[in-house]
């Protein structure tokens, strides 16, 4: 399990992912810990929004809404940097996802090696999404 350490907290990724799948919209989330100059390290959110949430709000207002439910749920030193919706999430073609890359996309890198994944497209879709 990762683990972020954000402003000398010790977060779990898993328990924030858990804290977004919890949201009504939200069908899928990845949470990264991404490089910050003031708190070390800053959660930052991919999340898979559920269609019929996608047709009746706007992704930044989801986005916004989903920020303030983990402070809610969790505490605020848990409330995500940024949380980008995204429409899919790289995963290994077992299916399990691969937060590295993630990482690359969360902190302006070029993207590692995607031969792993199930499907390379997602990657640069991701990219794309997040800019």
């Amino acid at each position: 399990d990762d683990v972020m350490n954000v402003s000398g907290h010790r977060l779990s990724t898993a328990e924030i992912e858990s804290s977004l799948v919890a949201h009504e919209s939200t069908a899928e989330a990845a949470v990264v810990g991404a490089s910050d100059e003031t708190t070390g390290q800053a959660v930052v959110a991919f999340v898979i929004i559920k269609e019929s949430y996608l047709a009746e709000h706007s992704p930044e207002g989801l986005a916004t809404q989903l920020r303030f439910w983990v402070g809610e749920q969790i505490g605020a030193i848990a409330r995500p940097r940024d949380v980008y919706i995204v429409s899919e999430l790289p995963k290994t073609r077992s299916g399990k996802i691969m937060r590295r890359l993630l990482r690359d996309v969360a902190e302006g890198r070029e993207v590692g090696d995607t031969q792993t994944l199930a499907d390379t497209a997602v990657m640069s879709v991701i990219s794309a999404q997040v800019k």
